[in-house]
């Protein structure tokens, strides 16, 4: 008994420890916002999308990127069909892409990006933008990621949100999640030279920087996390480009959202167990990026544990009939989701999207908060190898940002 107390104390201890540094980076997000000096166009961009049935959007993304307010000459737009069986390279053709064609398989999005800067590092780009097809760009984005890249950046990582946030609550959700994690992680690291979390799409990157890590390769189901953790143990900071907007098609199902969620936690968790060995034995020039990335990567675990501990801190009194502590968990997710509820409206204010038409997002969201700890205590007993499509159907996306 006296061993399982001392487990459990230390994991507790463990948790306080995570919890105490994530507050207190978070507090930086009461620094003033950087901005970078509007400069003149000098950065030549290549634009890769890797694309899987995406027929149905790809057209709009190649256009909107062509009606950007940045020299035509100094982007190219480069789509990555993979596994398509449907009409993704002609629709992306017709618009005015070139097409860059796998010469080997493809069994995950990071195969399809090694396989396309691998033929696009010696054409002479000062810059690659990685998108996903179901996105679309505000006005003015490649300006602002060319002032970034102007004013020192290696790595620039832009805003995300909703396109479609009134759709459902659960696509609302998703731009509520985002709306936070910028919040709570991106304005403050930016505030304190940490790096922003390098998510799948809108992110640039040098060409300086894959030449120096060797092209993009990653093995994992979560490539983003991967090859942020490359950069993070090679010194490279990420930039958060908070006036670049990139609008996201985000999932309507909850279905859906719990299966790609469940890869998303997963997908960290490995990255965890590849890359965090190796990252630690690198030399790193800038160590406190290496560790702030070894939080981010151990973070579901820590999540996953707490949860753990939680229902079996309930579980514990219901069987020794130590009602007071079931009362006090059950006290404290009540409180907790009234927390939510007024989270959500903040964030509806703060992340830009108003309150019309925003009532079913708040109302649900304690919900789609709440199912992350079973996703990711699941995720500790059973890995997700596959990726699986989401379904994207084109939305209308506002010309530009709305905060």
């Amino acid at each position: 008994m006296e061993v399982l107390d001392t487990i459990l104390f230390l994991l507790s201890f463990s948790l306080k420890i995570f919890t105490v540094y994530f507050v207190a980076v978070g507090l930086f997000v009461f620094c003033r916002r950087k901005r970078y000096p509007r400069v003149e166009p000098k950065t030549r961009f290549a634009v890769v999308i890797a694309a899987r049935n995406e027929e149905a959007v790809i057209g709009n993304l190649v256009r909107n990127i062509h009606q950007q307010d940045y020299p035509r000459e100094l982007c190219d737009v480069y789509v990555v069909p993979n596994n398509c069986t449907d009409g993704t390279e002609e629709a992306a053709v017709a618009a005015g892409a070139g097409i860059i064609r796998c010469l080997g398989p493809v069994h995950n999005k990071g195969d399809a990006l090694h396989q396309a800067f691998a033929q696009l590092m010696g054409r002479g780009y000062d810059a690659f933008l990685v998108l996903d097809a179901d996105n679309t760009l505000s006005n003015g984005y490649l300006a602002r990621m060319n002032d970034a890249f102007c004013a020192g950046a290696m790595v620039c990582k832009s805003r995300i949100m909703a396109s479609n946030p009134t759709e459902s609550a659960v696509a609302g959700c998703y731009g509520l999640y985002k709306a936070c994690f910028d919040l709570v992680w991106n304005r403050p690291r930016a505030a304190c030279g940490l790096s922003a979390k390098l998510v799948g799409s809108g992110f640039a990157v040098r060409r300086e920087v894959l030449e120096d890590l060797g092209g993009w390769n990653t093995v994992t189901i979560a490539e983003d996390a991967e090859f942020a953790s490359q950069l993070a143990g090679a010194g490279y900071r990420v930039t958060w480009v908070h006036d670049a907007v990139n609008y996201d098609e985000e999932p309507t199902s909850f279905r859906v959202s719990l299966r790609q969620r469940k890869r998303w936690c997963s997908g960290v968790m490995q990255v965890a167990k590849v890359r965090m060995g190796d990252m630690w034995r690198e030399d790193c020039p800038k160590p406190m990026l290496r560790w702030d990335m070894s939080m981010f990567l151990l973070s579901p675990f820590c999540r996953a544990i707490s949860a753990l501990l939680l229902a079996s801190s309930v579980l514990a009194g219901v069987l020794t009939g130590d009602m007071a502590s079931v009362l006090a968990a059950l006290g404290g997710l009540a409180l907790s989701w009234c927390g939510f509820l007024a989270l959500g409206v903040g964030l509806c204010l703060v992340g830009g999207y108003g309150l019309k038409g925003m009532g079913p997002t708040i109302l649900f969201y304690p919900i789609f908060m709440a199912s992350w700890m079973p996703l990711q205590v699941i995720s500790l007993f059973k890995d997700t190898k596959q990726w699986h499509v989401v379904a994207h159907h084109g939305r209308v996306q506002p010309a530009s940002p709305r905060a």
